[in-house]
């Protein structure tokens, strides 16, 4: 067996204006406390305001690293934030391009309409926040699941579930062992039996 190191994997997070603060921040930092390298890209330079006021301060302009491979791409959803995603064809191309090389890709709450948009979510099953569920025009939605996962593509349901689901990409990027010695860490309770955690539709 080798002894090299695990190579770190490398995810993007995109934030336009609006964007919902505990999701963006969840994503964040479960994902560098797993190891990631974690790319905040904002839509402007600078920092990026969300729908509540609060400012995180970008790594870089999102155009600046539209060309670029990333292990895995995860929008947090918030409004007016997943529009100005959504509304963004250098970020949906990078998401058609991570799909068809088989990375992860991954959004909460609003932002499967981001996905949609990209065209990715025909034949794919889906959650998301239940206020934009008629906007998706593509796939199955499975209400009242915490996280689904459908070929490759992650997604969830709002900000109560930010927590499963920012564990969850970690297992899927880093392992499951590492996203279970994060939660033990994180005191973050354990899921009743072994299926996947419902909540209210």
């Amino acid at each position: 067996m080798s002894n090299a190191p695990h190579r770190t994997m490398r995810v993007l997070v995109p934030l336009a204006p609006g964007f919902e603060e505990i999701e963006a921040v969840t994503i964040i930092d479960v994902l560098r406390r797993a190891g990631c390298e974690v790319v905040v890209a904002g839509l402007q330079p600078g920092i990026v305001r969300g729908s509540h006021g609060v400012g995180i301060e970008t790594d870089v302009e999102l155009s600046a690293v539209a060309g670029g491979v990333f292990d895995g791409i995860v929008c947090p959803g918030g409004m007016p934030g997943t529009r100005h995603l959504a509304a963004h064809e250098p970020l949906l191309e990078l998401l058609r391009k991570s799909v068809s090389q088989r990375r992860l890709v991954a959004a909460i709450c609003a932002a499967p309409l981001v996905l949609d948009a990209a065209g990715l979510l025909e034949g794919r099953q889906w959650t998301s926040y239940p206020a934009v569920r008629q906007e998706i025009r593509h796939g199955q939605c499975l209400p009242g699941q915490a996280v689904v996962r459908s070929e490759g593509i992650t997604t969830s349901m709002g900000v109560g579930t930010a927590l499963d689901f920012a564990l969850d990409l970690v297992a899927q990027l880093c392992g499951e062992a590492r996203a279970g010695e994060l939660a033990s860490v994180m005191l973050v309770a354990p899921k009743a039996g072994s299926g996947e955690r419902r909540i209210p539709s």
